[in-house]
């Protein structure tokens, strides 16, 4: 058969499809092609709902007034949280509410302590007092690892030297965390159950000053702890160390003493603020 004669299926396509032929102007072609746009963004991406579209505008990037007008908005918003953080501030000092900053010791500040600022003008002797007290066993505690250290360089063992380390660094921290720092917002808040907290572990502070006082055959023999017992244990066969303990149980003779003095004081106020 000839075939030479048979029209070309493909011919009518390339009319179509060629849009800088005279037909493509033709209603076909106009639907076509929009056609196989749509099918080539479809495979390569484009034209989805998810695509992300960026706005620029460009008279603002362009405008140095608008840019001016947003940096004093910005200005005066920031001036405007500046004045309202110092209104808090000054009202909270207006209220009365004191700033925990640490100021004691002034030359290396670890805790805040402020009895002329804080405590009443009628109870601040008897804190002091109080202070003086914890004042006193932080200075008996840690002469006691002296009197230790020497009674150990002189052939007594390492033991009585590590726990004298632990009842200075047990005692000096828990002694102002169990009995100081309340009696002090006690004074300052004048709340009872502070008082209370006060009262129960300041006793246990004076039995604990009493024992070490007389310190009692116990716990490596008691030389541990600079007491009379101890020192007239070691006095005889060390003079020098038998001198240090018997300097260390004045020490702590004199803690039970100003302790007993600052228990009555804290006492008969609370009885009469109750």
């Amino acid at each position: 058969m000839d075939r030479r004669n048979d029209p070309n299926p493909f011919d009518e396509e390339q009319q179509e499809v060629n849009p800088f032929s005279n037909g493509g102007n033709a209603p076909g072609s106009k639907s076509r092609i929009p056609q196989m746009v749509g099918l080539l963004a479809n495979t390569l991406g484009f034209g989805q709902k998810h695509d992300a579209t960026v706005d620029i505008p460009l008279d603002s990037m362009n405008d140095p007034k608008k840019k001016q007008k947003e940096l004093a908005a910005w200005e005066a918003d920031l001036k405007r949280r500046e004045m309202d953080i110092k209104r808090r501030e000054d009202a909270v000092a207006g209220a009365g509410v004191p700033v925990s900053d640490k100021n004691w010791p002034p030359f290396f500040p670890i805790i805040h302590h402020d009895i002329v600022n804080e405590i009443p003008a009628q109870s601040q002797k008897m804190q002091y007092l109080a202070f003086a007290s914890w004042l006193g066993i932080v200075l008996c505690l840690v002469y006691n690892i002296v009197a230790v250290t020497v009674c150990w360089i002189k052939g007594e063992g390492v033991k009585i030297f590590l726990l004298s380390v632990i009842y200075a660094l047990m005692g000096c921290p828990l002694s102002y965390v169990l009995w100081y720092r309340p009696l002090y917002n006690a004074m300052r808040t004048d709340s009872a159950l502070k008082f209370g907290w006060f009262f129960l572990f300041y006793l246990l502070h004076i039995g604990f000053c009493i024992f070490a006082a007389i310190a009692p055959p116990i716990v490596f023999n008691g030389k541990s702890l600079t007491g009379i017992l101890s020192a007239i244990d070691v006095f005889s066969d060390h003079v020098l160390v038998g001198i240090f303990y018997l300097v260390g149980f004045g020490l702590f003779c004199l803690e039970v003493l100003l302790s007993l003095w600052v228990l009555q004081k804290v006492y008969m106020y609370f009885r009469g603020h109750k």
